[in-house]
């Protein structure tokens, strides 16, 4: 069955043109993301330990970064430069976080910034909150992507076996988390944790939050939120997305000049991906960041209490 098989090999090299044209959800391909949200429920059985939340915690915060810093700033926009195997080391750590493999990302979101808000936004807020935070890309519309739009990425075999086989490197953190958490009960029991118990915090709560904190961006960051700047859309300042999202929530200043490696364009906005991102220019790792010019910083305000 077709559906089944692209759990594990989705084909995506296959030309968008060749998707079906759909907004209906193949609910047979979603399994496994309804799946993941099930696996959650298993914390009643495995319980809770200061091991496992930790665990749960960095996970989500070095899978956020590799979602924000390179999935989005570096994938998707070109906001700084890097050496291959950086970009390769930050493709699978983003592909860790079960959103799809990198070309895929990308693709959708130079879509999104082409026709923001409009019918042609693959997560347009105007097809419904549902829509725009996991509708769009659980429909048959979506599973593929224009890989015309990312000529610069899909150049790299690396990264499009991993857009393929997107669902291996997910996999290999789950086993590897249940093979940490066996090994940690045997040689240091008084963590109180087990294979089963961080696999659950682990990999499968840690993966839920990070999923919908990113998809909040898509959704709640068009609908809640102060807009600095006029951009012909509803994108919006907010945060406490900012926060859950290291930067992300910053959305309208994104939106105004989206090649910023920078989004908290002032001091006092928050952006904890690009003070990484510094740290990681500082020791060489990436180079050439991109920032907004500060005439086009300071221009066109559109009012910061404008809601």
């Amino acid at each position: 069955m077709k559906a089944f098989r692209y759990w594990f090999d989705n084909g995506s090299e296959t030309p968008e043109s060749q998707a079906p044209d759909s907004r209906e959800i193949d609910w047979l391909r979603v399994v496994p993301f309804i799946f993941l949200h099930l696996g959650c429920l298993a914390v009643l059985w495995v319980g809770v330990s200061t091991t496992a939340v930790l665990v749960a915690a960095f996970l989500y915060f070095v899978r956020m970064f590799a979602i924000t810093a390179f999935y989005h700033r570096y994938f998707s926009h070109k906001a700084f430069k890097t050496s291959r195997a950086m970009q390769f080391a930050f493709a699978v750590l983003g592909a860790s976080a079960t959103q799809r493999g990198p070309l895929w990302w990308a693709a959708h979101h130079r879509q999104h910034h082409r026709h923001s808000d409009q019918n042609e936004d693959p997560h347009s807020p105007r097809q419904g909150f549902l829509w725009s935070h996991m509708g769009w890309f659980l429909s048959k519309k979506h599973f593929r992507a224009d890989y015309s739009l990312i000529p610069d990425l899909k150049r790299y075999p690396e990264l499009r076996w991993l857009d393929r086989f997107d669902v291996f490197v997910p996999v290999t953190l789950a086993v590897g988390l249940f093979a940490l958490g066996t090994l940690l009960e045997n040689i240091a029991p008084q963590l109180g944790t087990n294979g089963w118990q961080l696999l659950v915090w682990g990999f499968f709560i840690s993966t839920v939050v990070l999923i919908h904190a990113t998809l909040s961006i898509n959704s709640l960051a068009h609908r809640f939120g102060k807009q600095r700047y006029e951009t012909g859309d509803q994108s919006r300042n907010n945060f406490l997305l900012a926060l859950l999202t290291l930067g992300e929530g910053w959305h309208n200043n994104h939106h105004h000049h989206s090649a910023s490696v920078r989004q908290g364009f002032y001091w006092w906005e928050i952006d904890i991906s690009f003070y990484l991102l510094k740290l990681m220019h500082w020791s060489g790792l990436i180079w050439d960041l991109k920032q907004v010019p500060a005439a086009k910083r300071d221009r066109h305000m559109a009012g910061e209490a404008k809601q």
